[in-house]
């Protein structure tokens, strides 16, 4: 199901709890939300976040928002709170190879899957970023910009994110000539101008147009993706 329950609705000026909220009030408990980080990137592993906060005072995060939209130092905060806080969290990191094999759309969808899975207090109804998910297991509704409006997409937004960035500066570590630790294997004009230079390194995905052309690859070929 990608939509609220009968006779739920949810006003757009609820703010960031407002999601759940509404579902408690229907006896919707607990509440999962899922997203994840480095879909857009060409380099290193996929990450998804699932969380599910308490409700009341004790779900309520100190400075929390969708994780694009804050600081690293202000994630990090978010970070340490919500796993103080949430009654169950789950991270899954999928590599880039695995990212090549699937195409980044299954590869996106198993991951959110299994960090659903994961979650050692299973949800009785699960919000997930932009687009549904089926195979959840519960019911579930897809959130336009969810990770900007509902606090357990945003929750689980900041487990990604931060979980992946420290992966990618671990990698820059191995692979210092890509400076992974600033761009995080997005494309900007620093990764492009190191993929020409030196081609692509064994954490880019091969899937991409511009790694493959990097790679003198063959590009002109069907399933291939687009870095953003």
């Amino acid at each position: 199901m990608s939509e609220l329950p009968r006779g739920l609705t949810v006003r757009r000026d609820a703010g960031l709890y407002g999601y759940e909220r509404a579902l408690r009030r229907h006896g919707i408990e607990p509440i999962a939300g899922v997203d994840e980080a480095g879909r857009g990137a060409c380099a290193g592993p996929l990450v998804a976040g699932a969380c599910i906060l308490p409700p009341g005072k004790a779900g309520i995060v100190p400075g929390l928002a969708d994780s694009k939209l804050l600081t690293e130092k202000a994630r990090e905060r978010c970070y340490t709170q919500i796993l103080r806080r949430a009654v169950s969290w789950a991270v899954v990191v999928v590599s880039h190879e695995e990212c090549d094999r699937l195409g980044m759309h299954v590869a996106n969808v198993q991951a959110l899957r299994r960090a659903v899975a994961l979650l050692d207090v299973p949800p009785a109804y699960v919000l997930t970023d932009g687009f549904p998910v089926d195979g959840l297991g519960v019911p579930g509704l897809a959130v336009w910009k969810g990770d900007r409006v509902a606090a357990c997409i945003s929750a689980a937004s900041v487990l990604a994110k931060v979980t992946r960035d420290r992966i990618m500066t671990e990698l820059d570590a191995d692979w210092p000539a890509y400076d992974f630790k600033t761009h995080k294997g997005y494309i900007t004009e620093t990764h492009s101008a190191a993929l020409t230079a030196h081609g692509p390194s064994p954490v880019h995905r091969m899937r991409f147009v511009n790694v493959r052309r990097a790679a003198g690859l063959e590009v002109d070929l069907p399933g291939l993706e687009s870095a953003s």
